[in-house]
């Protein structure tokens, strides 16, 4: 039944819409990554253009100058050789080999510098004497001319590990092989004729198709100077020079080198007209053996 009465409901306020948004945009993280990647390029290359630089390169240059130790290390003479630290000058020589690089050069400078302090200490050239023992074969260049490449190289094979065993055996190392001999150096030469002389008897035991070699060794005393694996200088070239003038089987050895074995262990009988070129004229040598 109507009443007459009429109801008001309120009316609920709706909520705004929210006005659409656009898509929530996509990880920024990859500009980001190029801008890093532009800039260190930029680096980079202002880093390449800077150690091209020829005012840089000058610069570089001008600091070796003044540092202590050798200025022309990085050649492959003074890199020869297997020690970590040739083998580092020789990388570091060898990466801009082919174009002017101041990092090249600094580089090289600190192992110049690093050189510079070891010989100070007395590991390096000049500042230590050593005893140079050069060996080599008698009449080998012509056996090997009648023998053939087969025989030869075995023949070298044995006398190599003959030889090497008894330098390294008697305290000496080996510095390089020349040809059908090598050169060695020593702290005492003592320890150094003692080495020749079982290296001579040794290598006189072997016989390749009917060939049985003979050695011979020459010694002397003197501070030669370290460049990379080798040494260079005068005392070098007298003692091969003394070794060119010995007989099979004979260690020739200077004076020098004579006054540092005294003692009763060794028999010592002097060589009388000595004649080398490069050698000094007076020069004085001497046949060795152990007694």
């Amino acid at each position: 039944m109507d009443s007459g009465v009429t109801l008001m409901v309120p009316r609920r306020k709706l909520p705004a819409m929210a006005e659409p948004r656009d898509p929530a945009p996509a990880d920024s993280g990859g500009d980001e990554g190029e801008l890093h990647a532009d800039r260190l390029s930029a680096s980079l290359a202002k880093a390449r253009e800077a150690d091209a630089s020829p005012r840089m390169y000058r610069i570089a240059k001008l600091l070796r100058d003044l540092l202590p130790g050798d200025r022309e290390l990085g050649d492959p003479l003074s890199t020869a050789g297997d020690r970590p630290s040739h083998l580092l000058a020789r990388r570091v020589a060898e990466s801009a080999a082919e174009r002017p690089s101041a990092a090249r050069e600094l580089g090289l400078g600190a192992l110049q510098v690093w050189q510079a302090l070891s010989e100070a200490q007395g590991r390096g050239r000049g500042d230590r004497e050593v005893a140079i023992l050069f060996t080599d074969l008698v009449d080998f260049s012509s056996w090997a001319l009648a023998a053939g490449d087969e025989a030869t190289l075995e023949l070298l094979r044995k006398v190599g590990v003959a030889e090497e065993s008894c330098i390294r055996g008697h305290g000496g190392e080996v510095v390089k092989r020349i040809g059908d001999g090598l050169m060695a150096v020593f702290d005492d030469p003592r320890a150094a004729v003692q080495a020749a002389s079982v290296s001579c008897a040794k290598v006189a035991a072997l016989e390749i198709s009917g060939y049985r070699p003979k050695l011979r060794a020459g010694l002397h005393v003197g501070r030669p100077r370290r460049l990379g694996g080798d040494y260079i200088g005068v005392d070098v070239n007298i003692a091969a020079r003394i070794a060119a003038a010995a007989t099979e089987g004979e260690i020739l050895a200077s004076g020098q080198a004579c006054e540092r074995l005294a003692d009763d262990a060794f028999s010592v009988r002097r060589r009388r007209r000595f004649r080398a070129k490069g050698a000094p004229s007076d020069l004085e040598v001497y046949s060795v053996a152990p007694s």
